[in-house]
C-alpha cells in the first residue's frame, strides 16, 4: 500500500503532465497556419479531452472536458462556457461508455473522437454560419467540416496514446489490506 504522500505526488504529477498537455494543445491549435489545409485546421483539444475521459474515471474526464472546452472557446473567441459545456458533457457520456459498453483501442478512439467532433463542429456551423443566413454555407460547411475532422481523428490518436502514458505511468494502486 502506498503512503498519502505518494499518492499525492503521484496525482500532482498526473494532472501537472495533463495540463502541460492541455496547454501544448491550446497553442498548438490557436497558433496561425499550424497543419493547415485549405480553410481547415486541426482541433487538438475535444480529442485531448475525450482521451484523458477515457484514461480517467467520468468525474475527473468531465472536468477536465471543461477546462479544455474553456480554453477552446478562449482561443476560438466564443461566447464563454458554450463549449465548456458541450466538451464536458462528451467527455463524461464517453467516459461513462467506455466503463460500461465501450471497448476503445487506438482506431476506435479515432473514430469516436471524428464523431464528437463532427457533431460539435456542424453544431457550431448551424448556430453561427446557417442561422444568421450566410451565402455560400454548402460549400463552407464542405470545405471546413470534412477535412477539420479528418485532421483532427489523425491528430487523436497520438493524444489517446499519452494520455494512456501518462494515466497508466501515475496510476494509484488501490490494493485491498
Amino acid at each position: 500500500m502506498e503512503s498519502r504522500r505518494k499518492r499525492r505526488r503521484s496525482q500532482l504529477y498526473k494532472w501537472g503532465l495533463y495540463v502541460l498537455l492541455l496547454l501544448g494543445c491550446t497553442v498548438l491549435q490557436a497558433l496561425p497556419g499550424f497543419l493547415r489545409l485549405g480553410q481547415a485546421k486541426p482541433v487538438l483539444l475535444l480529442p485531448l479531452a475525450l482521451a484523458a475521459a477515457v484514461w480517467e474515471d467520468e468525474f475527473s474526464g468531465a472536468l477536465f472536458g471543461a477546462l479544455c472546452g474553456l480554453m477552446w472557446d478562449y482561443t476560438a473567441g466564443k461566447t464563454a462556457g458554450l463549449l465548456a459545456l458541450t466538451v464536458m458533457g462528451l467527455s463524461f457520456v464517453l467516459s461513462v461508455a467506455s466503463q460500461l459498453y465501450l471497448k476503445l483501442n487506438t482506431l476506435n478512439f479515432a473514430l469516436v473522437s471524428a464523431g464528437a467532433l463532427w457533431l460539435v463542429l456542424s453544431g457550431d456551423f448551424l448556430f453561427y454560419y446557417a442561422m444568421p443566413g450566410y451565402s455560400g454555407m454548402l460549400a463552407r460547411y464542405l470545405a471546413y467540416i470534412p477535412l477539420t475532422v479528418l485532421l483532427s481523428a489523425v491528430l487523436a490518436v497520438p493524444l489517446y496514446r499519452a494520455a494512456g502514458w501518462i494515466s497508466e505511468t501515475f496510476k494509484i494502486d488501490n490494493g485491498v489490506i
